[in-house]
């Protein structure tokens, strides 16, 4: 009876002491790479590991021939972004498709914001991004039609001071070794044999391969004009399907390839863009001698 009690006192003790210890520290999670899927604290130790280096993948709404979804361009270059954000961490904003479309109006589908709205809400969302940690933002490019949007807007940072860099990754599929095309790579341009095998391996469940030959792809080229010289309604008169190339000859060998030669460019433009110390530091320099242009030395 007497040994009894002592082993139920020491069993009591030893519960009391062992409820009273910290518990041990749960192992650490793995960062999520998704803006939207981290907690507060979590998005502070993210910021931190990516020594301030976030992506911004840029798409669009627009039809992409017949057999594409229309947010196709935001769908491969978020599956890019996440991708090589695995590989050279960097915080991944969330589904950005505000950009310039104007020439898909007449699509279903499409949804174009005004000319206005497109840069102020870019403005405002790096500065955002960056209010939160970000000083050196990666607009990763998803769409053909911002390829002037985008340069400009990184251009205009330069008319009033930002203590952040924006840098533009454009759209890099293709290299070296690449598989052999089926189709015409000169007419391959949208929801054609390349963007379409790119579409097989990020989002395969929405190809629609089959209702590829639907419509036509073919350049009509209805506006004949000296090379040079830009008029705006040129994809228009060239592609009034919203469809230039042969979507059919897609295959997945060539999307592999071209998959992950994007992935790895943007690899390589994180890595690039944390060891820059110059860019952030030449803008300040320059925002400073731009308040008295005649004490510039020449």
């Amino acid at each position: 009876m007497h040994k009894s009690l002592l082993l139920a006192i020491t069993a009591l003790c030893a519960s009391i002491v062992s409820a009273q210890s910290p518990a041990p520290a749960p192992a650490q999670g793995k960062l999520s790479v998704h803006w939207e899927e981290l907690t507060g604290a979590d998005f502070r130790d993210a910021i931190a590991r990516a020594q301030g280096a976030c992506l911004l993948p840029f798409g669009i709404l627009e039809k992409h021939g017949p057999h594409l979804p229309l947010g196709n361009d935001l769908l491969n270059v978020r599956y890019v972004a996440l991708n090589a954000a695995q590989q050279e961490y960097a915080v991944v904003f969330p589904e950005y498709y505000f950009g310039q479309i104007f020439e898909a109006k007449h699509q279903p589908g499409t949804v174009a914001y005004s000319r206005g709205l497109e840069l102020q809400l870019l403005q405002e969302t790096t500065d955002e991004m960056a209010r939160n940690g970000c000083k050196k933002i990666i607009i990763v490019n998803g769409h053909g039609g911002n390829n002037s949007l985008l340069p400009y807007f990184a251009q205009s940072q330069l008319e009033t001071p930002h203590d952040y860099v924006v840098y533009v990754q454009g759209i890099t599929r293709s290299a070296q070794g690449e598989p052999k095309h089926k189709s015409n790579p000169a007419t391959d341009m949208h929801a054609g044999e390349s963007e379409t095998s790119m579409s097989m391996i990020a989002r395969p469940d929405l190809v629609h391969l089959d209702r590829a030959p639907q419509e036509s792809g073919a350049d009509q080229a209805r506006v004949k004009l000296p090379e040079g010289l830009y008029t705006g309604i040129w994809w228009y008169a060239r592609f009034p399907n919203h469809y230039a190339g042969e979507g059919a000859a897609a295959s997945r060998e060539l999307g592999e390839f071209e998959a992950r030669t994007w992935i790895n460019g943007i690899v390589q433009a994180i890595r690039a863009v944390k060891a820059d110390q110059e860019s952030l530091r030449l803008q300040n320099e320059f925002y400073e001698r731009s308040k008295h242009p005649l004490d510039t030395p020449q």
